[in-house]
């Protein structure tokens, strides 16, 4: 491992930042809808991987743990659940 790789680890660790995802996340910036129930609530889709993405929402009240993530720019609809919920902001695991 470089070495500049390794004094970022061990500084993540020191200030309890260890990432736990199974594969890096690329940043994006699209709409999306968070579909349920017959119901839609648009998010925005702040980062995106195979396995999972971040949502920004309005509101998280009422959003169940299973959901549908609809991007249309991306032609990508994909059922998830719901791993953490932060204020605005949600973690999605594919699934």
């Amino acid at each position: 491992m470089p070495r500049f790789t390794r004094l970022l680890n061990f500084l993540a660790q020191i200030h309890g930042m260890v990432e736990r995802r199974a594969l890096p996340r690329q940043r994006i910036f699209k709409a999306g809808t968070i579909e349920f129930d017959g119901a839609g609530i648009d998010c925005i889709v702040r980062n995106l991987s195979a396995v999972g993405a971040g949502l920004e929402v309005a509101s998280p009240a009422g959003i169940p743990h299973e959901i549908t993530l609809n991007i249309r720019s991306c032609e990508m609809r994909r059922h998830a659940y719901i791993v953490w919920r932060k204020e605005k902001r949600l973690g999605v695991a594919f699934g």
